[in-house]
């Protein structure tokens, strides 16, 4: 596929512009021409990633990929409703939240609020979320991650190409920044610094995240944590806490109290941080932190199975598909307050 672009203006001849012609030899400068050979024909994909430093034509080379308009990911949402009644108001619940907690918009409290009000990093991957719902036969989305830290760029690109690869359809990413490539995994690059295409059997693998697990005081889910936390609950009693780190920095919460009673434990307040949502961090760490209780190292030595109990959609549904973990009970309502408070 040889994209051809072409852009020309008025050939302006005021004094300024003239004499900038007669200092710089600028003669043609109304006229821009790329051309760009993406070697995609006959070939399945479903992400292609189009890099490059700006100014060097990558958004006119992803408008002629389809010959359809951007896809704009900030553009057409409600001022008056949140994020949750706007994607996909026709669609099955379920879907919807199952896919920002996929695209790692997993902070529950961000659902309920306006478009608008929401964080730079919130605004992005909610736009993913609803262009995975929408799912389009063709989409491009020009400015990939560019607004957003680089952690959570490359954390969210991880996230979305897992989630789109689950269904139909091709996206086109646009981008300035070389360091998602790694994580996004695309099937081709077309580098325009380089003017220079490659498919995926060119590109390094994604990096691996080593997860150090360490027991901590309690004090610690307040200064980090408790913000994320979508529940304002008191600390569990006898509890014990851990955190994860990746490279030294902290990204997720758990604790885990004694529940002798049933001859188990509880594990409790499971907190993954923003940046580091939608590639299994969290059910990871949590499967780590219960397997040490099932071995005998907590309290009293005893090896009990853990509790954990949730109502977060994505969750349920990982932890349901984990053969690590069993359902023993599930409700789907909420209870009458009138007749619990009588």
């Amino acid at each position: 596929m040889i994209i051809e672009v072409k852009h020309s203006c008025d050939d302006f001849n005021s004094y300024r512009a003239a004499r900038v012609k007669s200092l710089f030899n600028a003669d043609r400068a109304y006229n821009w021409e790329k051309t760009a050979d993406l070697l995609v024909e006959g070939k399945e994909w479903k992400i292609g990633l189009i890099v490059g430093a700006s100014d060097t034509g990558k958004t006119s080379i992803g408008r002629r990929i389809f010959d359809e308009p951007v896809y704009d990911l900030y553009a057409g949402w409600e001022s008056d409703k949140p994020v949750v009644d706007c994607i996909a108001p026709e669609g099955d619940f379920n879907t919807v939240t199952g896919t920002l907690s996929a695209v790692g918009l997993g902070d529950v409290p961000a659902w309920l609020r306006p478009f608008r009000v929401l964080s730079n990093g919130e605004q992005f991957r909610a736009g993913l979320a609803r262009l995975v719902c929408e799912r389009p036969e063709h989409a491009v989305v020009d400015e990939f991650t560019s607004v957003i830290g680089r952690q959570m760029a490359k954390v969210g690109a991880a996230a979305f190409a897992k989630t789109w690869r689950k269904g139909s359809g091709q996206a086109v990413l646009l981008s300035c920044h070389h360091d998602i490539t790694e994580w996004l995994q695309p099937d081709w690059v077309y580098n325009t610094d380089e003017a220079r295409f490659y498919d995926r059997d060119c590109l390094r693998q994604r990096p691996n995240l080593t997860l150090e697990i360490y027991k901590v005081r309690g004090t610690v889910f307040p200064r980090l944590f408790k913000k994320h936390y979508y529940l304002d609950l008191p600390l569990p009693v006898a509890a014990e806490y851990w955190i994860g780190c990746i490279n030294g920095e902290p990204v997720c919460h758990l604790a885990v109290c004694p529940l002798f009673t049933a001859r188990a434990y509880r594990a409790t307040r499971l907190v993954v941080l923003p940046e580091w949502q939608g590639i299994g961090v969290g059910t990871k760490f949590l499967a780590e932190v219960c397997r040490h209780y099932l071995e005998g190292n907590g309290r009293c030595g005893h090896k009990y199975h853990t509790f954990f109990h949730t109502s977060h959609p994505q969750l349920c549904g990982a932890l349901r598909y984990s053969k690590k973990w069993e359902q023993t009970a599930g409700k789907l309502y909420g209870d009458n307050k009138r007749k619990w408070y009588c």
